[in-house]
């Protein structure tokens, strides 16, 4: 056969399919949707894996992009963040980098028609933009000079797109224009690209501000930094990370230590500090690679499912079909073209199945962008791209080829003249197709166990979170709003603490509040408000060049503990009458007191101090119940919480606490009204101050959890669709043999045989497949289970509860599917079966 002849036989089986399918709409439409479920769920789930870890960062040349962090073991810091000072040594010094630079998020107040609110910030030094390399839409970068101590008169800032549309309107004459941050006259430099995102920094900012350094002022005073580079070409991460070792101790000797600070450069040099240059994706991405092809994997097997059921069902259909094929071959039909003709047919389901696929995997991203945590990373690039396409027309493509090629083996090599007349090759042919068909139900229920089995330690995972005390109660009750004491006050410790007081009473008289409180840093909240440094024990000195253990430490008002619900385990709370006479106290975790003491009570009276030999030392007055402050899966740390405003402390003779969040508790908590009431609580003390981050704890608490929340929604969907489509497979090989052999049945029947245990014969063969592939499921899920395990938490991959109850869902699940034709079965009509003979 010539090529034109060929391609028209192809084109021909091509309408012949076209025309067929839609005469058996019963089958043409479950084998569709079947695999568009499939398909509509593996190219999302791909979307995401593409998006988050595949498609490379929206940045010129990105595999060019690092990030530096420093581990600190010595003082137990994992990601010691980086010192000013280091920017201007490995500026320097380094060998690896054609640009560097160091930024910190943070939040500007800007005052507009005596307006003041608070602006989302990125401050950014020299070279973080540039090593970027994303030009401004409108305008420039900040120049080298702008970020020196020559900086003078209106300091430079950079809008982003949204914040320039939404209060300039997107007016060319944005440039130019004078904004007031933080008191200070500034002008508007650039105007950010519409798709600019800055990492992992969420929210996004509103504005880029320039920080500026003196290097011939600064010195060591604390690590705050994140720094992020561009290689030179050619030079590997590995090559950077030898550079900036090899910077590090030319750092410490360059720099002096702030003299207020209680560290030494012998001190710092235990620290151990030592670099790590990762690339800046993999950096970005961190530890939810392997969540998200543990999902990839998961929705994969729902698609192995659903060929398998298309399989099937193919294969019914195409036993039904033997008489035709036969008849064909007796007519001269080759095996071969009875094959392509089911291969074609199998091609048009998949086309069928992968556009509707496709469409289904659209609206399947809108669903997880809104269930995607957001600390997911580049959540919002989350889209179906051109390589996604390709993989959504290759995945259809080898279902063809999974379903295709197994009715196709199976029933073109049959097509002979001998299955007229019922030969005992047909016999044998029939005992094959009814082996395919049960092993292709056996791996159904294989992969489902394995997916429910997952569920099912995600959802125990899920209790064992909710049943872990976090260190407040009722975080649904707990609404917190943070504000910024204004400029003018900044200065006057005192005078800001009276004025966050006053507002504190403002709104712990508003109707329905229970309690209220402040605090700089809330629980779970994270940066930038974390704060962590050495704290001396009175009796316990530490060696000439020690440092003591960092702490992390929390700045609290009287009233906090009582709206938070944190228990108080010894001792006392603070009390502004402490405040008043200096704020010599301090309150610390459970887990610092037995530290200190062998018993709670023990540890009360003891003195504690900030790492400055002139501060004043402060009594433990209280102990607190564990916070879980890094999220439900973390350990607590060893928290102190000092009071708002103290005298003598880090080497200032008095000092008030920075930026504050109230807490408040309230029945009225996350309504409109209670923020409105709120809002204007703090206004009546001073309309200057501004307000943001309105939100619950709730919110907070729900954040650790979302993770945890997104893997177990998209888990327990693919075990609930691997599930039903294995239960279908189940029930279609129970009917298509009830069907075959209701001949027989009504034969049986009319012999006396009891309908019961004919129902009961075709039950325990539903179930003798079942139990075959809860088999062999079980000894997958074990393997596979164990690939959780960093997921996993109170639970152990081998959790018995979590088999237990899948096994019994399967096996219910499997019971049902097999009881309702074996009921059909045990109805049939023996006298209407030999009135046929």
């Amino acid at each position: 056969m010539n090529l034109t002849g060929f391609l028209e036989s192809i084109s021909r089986d091509f309408r012949r399919a076209l025309r067929g399918l839609p005469r058996r709409p019963a089958f043409t439409i479950a084998a569709v949707l079947t695999l568009a479920l499939g398909i509509g769920a593996t190219t999302a789930i791909f979307s995401v894996v593409y998006s988050v870890l595949l498609k490379p960062l929206p940045f010129p040349n990105p595999d060019e992009l690092v990030r530096i962090r420093h581990p600190a073991p010595g003082v137990g810091a994992p990601d010691l963040l980086a010192s000013p000072t280091m920017l201007f040594t490995y500026r320097k010094e380094n060998r690896s980098f054609t640009e560097l630079g160091m930024f910190s998020n943070g939040g500007e107040t800007f005052t507009n028609n005596g307006e003041t609110t608070r602006l989302r910030s990125l401050r950014v030094t020299h070279g973080v933009l540039q090593s970027l390399g994303v030009q401004p839409l409108r305008g420039r970068w900040f120049t080298e000079q702008e970020h020196g101590p020559t900086a003078e008169g209106l300091a430079p800032v950079m809008l982003s797109y949204a914040f320039w549309r939404s209060n300039f309107g997107g007016a060319e004459a944005a440039l130019g224009r004078e904004m007031l941050i933080n008191g200070r006259r500034s002008h508007v430099v650039g105007i950010m690209p519409a798709d600019f995102r800055f990492l992992d920094m969420s929210p996004q900012p509103d504005i880029i501000v320039a920080l500026q350094f003196d290097p011939a002022k600064v010195a060591i005073d604390g690590f705050w930094l994140d720094a992020v580079a561009r290689l030179r070409p050619g030079v590997t991460p590995a090559e950077a990370h030898t550079d900036v070792a090899r910077m590090l101790p030319i750092w410490l000797n360059a720099w002096p230590v702030l003299p207020q600070l209680n560290f030494t450069k012998e001190g710092i040099q235990k620290w151990r500090i030592s670099p790590t240059v990762q690339p800046l994706k993999d950096d970005l991405v961190g530890g939810v690679a392997s969540t998200l092809w543990l999902l990839m994997g998961a929705i994969g097997a729902v698609l192995l499912v659903a060929c398998a059921n298309i399989a099937n069902l193919m294969l019914v259909r195409a036993d039904a079909r033997r008489q035709e094929f036969a008849v064909r071959a007796a007519l001269g039909a080759v095996p071969a073209r009875i094959a392509r003709e089911l291969f074609i047919e199998s091609l048009v389901i998949a086309a069928l199945g992968g556009a509707l696929g496709l469409a289904l995997a659209y609206a399947g991203i809108e669903v997880l962008r809104s269930l995607g945590p957001s600390n997911l990373p580049r959540l919002g690039e989350i889209a179906v791209y051109p390589p996604v396409l390709l993989f959504t027309a290759a995945v259809a493509l080898a279902s063809t080829v999974v379903f295709g090629s197994v009715t196709a083996l199976k029933h073109a090599g049959y097509t002979n003249v001998g299955a007229l007349g019922g030969s005992a090759r047909g016999a044998s042919a029939g005992r094959e197709r009814a082996r395919a068909r049960n092993t292709l139900v056996v791996v159904q229920v294989a992969v489902a166990l394995v997916l429910v089995v997952s569920a099912v330690l995600m959802i125990r995972t899920f209790q064992a979170l909710h049943n872990v005390d976090a260190g407040f109660v009722d975080p649904g009750s707990i609404q917190t709003v943070r504000t910024w004491t204004p400029n003018e006050l900044l200065r006057d410790a005192k005078q800001a603490t009276r004025l966050q007081h006053e507002i504190l009473d403002a709104i712990a008289a508003l109707p329905g509040v229970e309690s209220a409180g402040f605090t700089h840093s809330l629980p779970m909240e994270g940066a930038p408000f974390l704060t962590t440094n050495p704290v001396s024990i009175e009796g316990r000195p530490v060696l000439d060049g020690e440092t003591p253990p960092p702490r992390r430490m929390k700045f609290v008002s009287p009233g906090y503990f009582q709206a938070m619900g944190t228990r108080i385990l010894a001792g006392r709370d603070m009390s502004w009458a402490d405040i008043e006479a200096g704020g010599r106290v301090v309150l610390i975790s459970e887990n610092f007191a037995r530290e200190l003491a062998p018993t709670l009570q023990a540890a009360l009276g003891m003195r504690l101090r900030s790492p400055v030999n002139t501060d004043a030392w402060r009594d433990v007055i209280g102990v607190v119940q564990d916070l879980k402050d890094d999220g439900l899966y973390a350990d607590a740390p060893s928290l102190t919480y000092w009071p708002v405003q103290m005298e003598d402390f880090f080497g200032n003779k008095v000092v008030g606490g920075p930026p504050v969040a109230y807490v408040v508790r309230s029945q009225r908590t996350g309504t409109a009204s209670l923020v409105n009431e709120i809002h204007s609580a703090v206004w009546s003390i001073n309309e200057s101050v501004p307000i943001a981050l309105e939100r619950t704890m709730q919110a907070l608490y729900g954040g650790s959890l979302a993770r945890t929340s997104f893997t177990l929604v998209m888990l327990a969907i693919a075990g609930g669709l691997a599930l039903a489509l294995g239960l279908l497979g189940i029930y279609g090989v129970i009917s298509y043999i009830v069907s075959q052999r209701s001949r027989e049945i009504g034969i049986r029947l009319a012999l006396g045989a009891e309908p019961r245990d004919v129902g009961r014969m075709f039950v325990r063969h539903g179930l003798l497949l079942a139990s075959v592939g809860i088999a062999i499921g079980l000894v997958v899920a074990l393997a596979v289970t164990r690939l959780m395990s960093s997921l996993l938490f109170g639970v152990a991959p081998t959790d018995p509860v979590a088999y237990l109850a899948a096994l019994g869902v399967i096996l219910a699940a499997a019971a049902l599917a097999s009881y309702l034709p074996a009921r059909r079965a045990a109805a049939i009509d023996p006298v209407e079966t030999l009135k046929a003979e």
